[in-house]
């Protein structure tokens, strides 16, 4: 019987070899049941149909790769549409639609909603509206302490 911790290895590498990542790996048990959770994220969307598949090859792996003796639930999934960005991965991002947090406000503004248009090493080019008006903001990568996708209403 396969470790927690060496299942968590091959699905790690399963997935990287799928083009994905591991996000996050936890198993929660009881006496008689447990859950495996799963998420995963990659740079591009993730859809329905890359779960399904992702958790169809996952769940080939754990039958060959028994890690416990009581029954459990398999639960795989993304970020989801307004998952977190990790800032060194921003230039990913470019023309999508981002919430960003500064630690330094941009005109009075701690969080803006945009599109980010543009990303250099010092500075990051988002595009957002104010009313009616579209206002290009040059930040500063320094002053970014948060970023995530965002949804457009």
């Amino acid at each position: 019987m396969d470790t927690v911790e060496n299942v968590k290895l091959l699905v790690e590498k399963l997935l990287n070899d799928l083009g994905f990542e591991l996000y996050s790996f936890k198993y929660n048990h009881s006496k008689s049941s447990g859950i495996l959770e799963i998420i995963v994220d990659r740079d591009t969307d993730i859809n329905i149909d890359d779960i399904t598949d992702i958790s169809l090859k996952i769940s080939s792996l754990l039958d060959e790769h028994d890690f416990t003796e009581l029954p459990y639930n398999l639960d795989i999934s993304s970020l989801g549409a307004e998952k977190p960005i990790k800032l060194e991965k921003l230039d990913k991002y470019v023309e999508k639609y981002v919430n960003i947090h500064l630690v330094n406000p941009f005109k009075g503004l701690n969080t803006l909603e945009g599109y980010l248009k543009e990303v250099t090493d010092n500075e990051v080019l988002l595009e957002y509206k104010e009313k009616t008006r579209t206002i290009k903001a040059l930040l500063k990568r320094s002053d970014i302490d948060k970023a995530r996708l965002a949804i457009k209403f």
